[in-house]
């Protein structure tokens, strides 16, 4: 029962980090912040490590794999999304660029895994996108004017390193523990983001609750606790099962944005969270023996 409930945990915990982003914007540098992340990330994960005495990755390959796992799902995806969006993309924009993974992720699955994506996945990753795609356009309405060059190749940059990097997790680790990995993952994003923070941004981060607040949560809560979800669920199911999740993201976010700001839910949003999780059961039940 608990595992069945995993990926709407993974969902829920996930959605707050667009929540924590808005939180700590004013307050701080986005690559600056992510540094910061990933340091305490790090911290966290070899604790854990070293209490269940956790086994690392053996010889240099490993260690090359998990690494590049975090440059492409940590480093380049979360640093990309966060610059894109500092530097004038539209968040409603991003997040629909960002929703083309999961079809991405379907068409990479069988020549780069051998894994099938039969009809009724493809239904259901459609209906997801298109559900995900009511609860973006009141955005989409009026951001599209805003687009600019530099921002859009760094979100779609995002998009194709979250869709490379859970293929390239599902393919090598399979046998890794998933503690130590994640650890070695955020070594990974903390090498790529410093040199582009040292060069791009002053290092600003205010002594504000608001910032601290969000390290905290994003650290522990986000990279540790949602992370580990994500592997998890990469290691037991299909990539493409696992990519539908993230259209029940702008659902549940528009609910949180409800909730905590006072944003609008009109009726067409309302019909696009319907068909997202309705895309996304879909996609992700699985066949009877």
């Amino acid at each position: 029962m608990l595992e069945r409930l995993l990926p709407l945990f993974f969902v829920l915990i996930w959605s707050t980090g667009f929540i924590a982003a808005r939180l700590v914007a004013p307050h701080t540098e986005p690559l600056t912040f992510l540094l910061y992340r990933y340091l305490l990330t790090i911290a966290a994960f070899i604790a854990i490590a070293v209490a269940v005495d956790a086994p690392w990755p053996r010889g240099a390959r490993a260690w090359a794999n998990a690494l590049l796992a975090g440059v492409l799902l940590q480093g380049i995806y979360l640093g990309g999304v966060f610059w894109a969006v500092r530097h004038g993309l539209p968040a409603g924009v991003a997040a629909l660029v960002v929703g083309l993974q999961p079809l991405l992720t379907a068409v990479l699955a069988f020549p780069l895994l051998g894994e099938t994506v039969g009809a009724r996945k493809w239904v259901g990753i459609a209906l997801g996108f298109g559900g995900a795609l009511l609860v973006l356009e009141p955005r989409l309405a009026v951001d599209v004017q805003d687009i600019t060059v530099g921002p859009l190749v760094a979100v779609v940059a995002s998009m194709l390193a979250i869709t490379l990097g859970t293929i390239w997790q599902k393919r090598t680790g399979a046998t890794a523990d998933i503690r130590t990995n994640a650890a070695v993952q955020f070594i990974g994003a903390a090498i790529v983001t410093l040199p582009v923070a040292l060069v791009t941004e002053t290092g600003r981060f205010d002594m504000v609750w608001q910032n601290w607040v969000g390290l905290l949560w994003s650290s522990l809560g986000l990279s540790v606790g949602a992370i580990s979800l994500l592997m998890f669920l990469i290691r037991r199911g299909s990539v493409a099962s696992v990519a539908s999740l993230f259209y029940l993201v702008p659902p549940v976010v528009a609910v949180f944005a409800y909730l905590l700001f006072g944003e609008t839910l009109g009726a067409l949003q309302i019909a696009g969270m319907l068909i997202a999780v309705a895309g996304v059961a879909i996609a992700s039940r699985n066949p009877a023996a």
